[in-house]
């Protein structure tokens, strides 16, 4: 009878890493130029959610620069026209997000399938609906002030709000060390609240005390989702001595304590 060995295998992050940092803004305003800036300074990914049917607005960026603003980052949905969508028919909800992504996808030139509810306002319903659509996540405003992976993708609860306790929760985030576990800080807002309130030095800070971490991959929502399910579909011998990887990117893996990359197509032994 084999003796099998037991190993220690988890799931981590590109590179090894078992944390990941990312951040969600809403609305497309003109302060998203600054915030950008402060992003790209640090090494920080952002997705931006944007509603492409807002014309009347002075002070959202304009639709034409899309592109070379927000290159780098993500851009996701916010809905065609930025409506509370729990009121309307379900109808109007599937044409606010489709229009809002063939409009967003037009001027991206990729795929856009990431989604911020507009207002907060969603439903077991609409969640429902959402894979039809095209969208692989949206998030929720509330926040868990925590650490972990969501539950639910079509659910995503952030980190917190900037205004609520960044640097505090940042430096808990850069002091997590036990790597069991894989941890998410995620941060949304609005870049328009800086100016409101007058703290663009609390993102400053924020993102100078977590650039340049070993430990830390810098993700978009939708490289987050699409990593972890590639990471799902791995697969192990009943041994668990190897592995699959039928994605075409690389998937990470800790195994006894040590790194192991998984590259796309590939057949290891652990």
């Amino acid at each position: 009878m084999l003796n099998p060995k037991f190993k220690n295998i988890y799931i981590c992050f590109p590179g090894g890493k078992h944390k990941v940092l990312t951040m969600s803004y809403d609305d497309g305003r003109e302060e998203d130029r600054r915030l950008v800036s402060i992003f790209n300074e640090h090494g920080i990914k952002g997705t931006f959610n944007l509603n492409s049917g807002i014309f009347s607005d002075p002070h959202r960026v304009p639709v034409e620069e899309y592109p070379e603003l927000y290159r780098g980052h993500e851009i996701a949905c916010h809905t065609y026209t930025h409506p509370t969508i729990e009121r309307c028919p379900t109808e109007l909800v599937a044409r606010q997000i489709l229009q809002d992504r063939y409009e967003l996808e037009a001027l991206s030139g990729a795929p856009v399938r990431g989604l911020a509810y507009p207002n907060g306002s969603y439903s077991k319903e609409i969640m429902a609906l959402l894979p039809a659509l095209g969208i692989k996540y949206s998030r929720v405003v509330e926040t868990t002030g925590g650490f972990g992976m969501p539950e639910n993708f079509l659910e995503w609860k952030g980190t917190c709000h900037h205004n609520g306790r960044l640097l505090e929760l940042g430096e808990q985030f850069i002091n997590m060390h036990k790597t069991q576990y894989l941890y998410m800080m995620y941060v949304w807002g609005h870049s328009f609240e800086f100016t409101t309130y007058g703290n663009w030095d609390v993102m400053e800070n924020f993102c100078g005390m977590v650039e340049n971490k070993d430990d830390i991959w810098y993700a978009t929502n939708i490289e987050i989702v699409d990593y972890m399910e590639d990471a799902k579909r791995l697969r192990f011998t009943a041994a668990c001595d190897k592995v699959f990887n039928p994605n075409a990117g690389s998937v990470w893996l800790e195994v006894d304590g040590g790194k192991a990359e998984i590259p796309g197509g590939a057949l290891v032994s652990l």
